[in-house]
């Protein structure tokens, strides 16, 4: 299949367009570098915004972020909380921005891995998953996120992501009631929708 250069792809051959940016996130000031060919590159994405701040640990102590782009979710959630943070994305540029994003921010990862979902996670399991599931790359992909998510959960462990509303979040809380057997609504903002799950 031909490659389109969208962020959800490994695009590795594109040409660079490092950026920094700096932003204060969960009361944190924290950098990012970006790049050309990862999720918005130019500026920290609203809808990721609204799950951060919206974001509930509970009794957690283990982080998995899916579809972790350069770690501007993971990286504030894991450093404001006190969690062990994984991330893993489809995308190889992304993790190399991850990695030195987690350094700059000195935050400590657990691991940071190509992995397309779940698949380099076989018999991991976390006690919160986050996602900000790529849209763009279909209900399939997105639902899988969604419905795999389960297995790499401890019990009582918890899926929470961002959906717009007008992108589908509608059906992703439907897919998430079926999985799990509950989906609450946590926050509705500018239209995005933040749904969390809890494995029992």
């Amino acid at each position: 299949m031909a490659k389109t250069n969208m962020y959800y792809e490994d695009n590795r051959d594109l040409a660079h367009d490092e950026k920094e940016l700096s932003i204060s996130l969960l009361g944190l000031p924290m950098r990012f570098m970006t790049d050309a060919g990862v999720f918005s590159k130019s500026a920290i994405d609203y809808g990721t915004r609204v799950l951060i701040d919206n974001f509930e640990p509970g009794q957690a102590k283990s982080l998995l972020d899916v579809g972790c782009g350069y770690g501007a979710m993971g990286l504030p959630l894991a450093k404001k909380h006190g969690l062990a943070l994984t991330m893993v994305d489809v995308n190889s540029r992304a993790l190399e921005l991850a990695e030195k994003n987690a350094l700059l921010n000195q935050v400590a990862v657990e691991s940071i891995k190509l992995s397309d979902q779940y698949e380099a996670l076989a018999g991991e399991t976390f006690d919160s998953i986050v996602s900000n599931p790529p849209i763009r790359a279909g209900k399939e992909v997105v639902h899988g996120i969604l419905s795999g998510a389960i297995d790499h959960l401890n019990p009582q462990g918890h899926l929470t992501i961002v959906i717009q509303k007008k992108q589908g979040a509608p059906s992703a809380q439907k897919k998430m009631l079926e999985v799990f057997g509950n989906c609450e609504l946590v926050a509705k903002d500018k239209g995005y929708w933040i749904l969390r799950s809890v494995k029992s």
